[in-house]
């Protein structure tokens, strides 16, 4: 029997599962969607969706679709690992965002992905493919480079040996490749990505310390190809981090993870 169907599974697990159902890339999802996501009796989700309906929890929308509700997005924003977080780097966002008028985004490590927590964008800037409370593969994408590199010798194996997936031509799929370029991260202080995860898109990010001088988060610059000069961003995108890591009672790490 399929873990799905278990009878014996609780009923907050059966919610749970509901509402993980959503994610960036799946917003607005109607009962049949549900029911294939969830892999439940069409039943059970119709009656699990009904209470959350009528706890607030989803709303449901006038195409009888189903999208997340006001409560538990209030509920989301009260993570320890986002709301300060959020708070202490806003300020430091917007500075970056009005000299640069490009996208200026912020992400936390979340087992083998990164997840934007938060992001400021013009309306002219390039297209991403993610949104806030989206994931960003770790491999390629600059706020997953700088979380990577400092995230310890388990992370980085656990990674390589899933295999690394080519989203472009440029991404870096070879685990030694990777793990010389980790290495240069960690002693420079940044990571420079050019057309890995998206054609067309180049970036700049920063690790983020939090106390004991562990790295608790990355922000990152993301412009188009040939647009700007991320080298000459890197001084402005370094002063940011610095300044959120005091904001969270961080200093940078004397002592790195071990070596990849």
């Amino acid at each position: 029997m399929s873990m799905t169907s278990d009878p014996g599974r609780s009923v907050a697990s059966r919610l749970a599962q509901v509402m993980f159902s959503f994610d960036a890339e799946h917003d607005r999802l109607s009962l049949a969607e549900l029911t294939r996501r969830t892999g439940m009796a069409h039943a059970t989700v119709r009656r699990l969706v009904h209470e959350l309906v009528a706890a607030g929890v989803l709303e449901q929308t006038e195409d009888r679709r189903f999208v997340v509700g006001l409560k538990l997005w209030e509920l989301g924003t009260l993570s320890p690992r986002s709301m300060p977080l959020r708070r202490a780097a806003l300020p430091f966002m917007e500075d970056l965002h009005a000299a640069l008028r490009q996208h200026v985004q912020l992400a936390v490590a979340e087992g083998l992905e990164a997840v934007v927590v938060e992001r400021i964008s013009a309306p002219t800037a390039l297209g991403l493919v993610s949104q806030v409370g989206g994931r960003l593969p770790l491999h390629s994408s600059g706020v997953g480079k700088v979380l990577l590199a400092h995230g310890g010798a388990e992370l980085f194996e656990q990674l390589t040996a899933q295999g690394l997936t080519a989203y472009t031509p440029n991404t870096i799929t070879d685990p030694e490749l990777l793990r010389t370029e980790l290495a240069e991260c960690r002693r420079t202080g940044f990571a420079l990505v050019r057309e890995e995860t998206s054609p067309g898109a180049q970036s700049a990010a920063v690790p983020v310390f939090g106390p004991g001088g562990t790295v608790m988060a990355a922000l990152s610059v993301v412009v188009a190809v040939d647009t700007v000069n991320l080298n000459a961003v890197v001084p402005a995108l370094v002063a940011a981090g610095r300044g959120i890591s005091r904001g969270m009672g961080g200093r940078r790490a004397g002592k790195l993870p071990g070596p990849l």
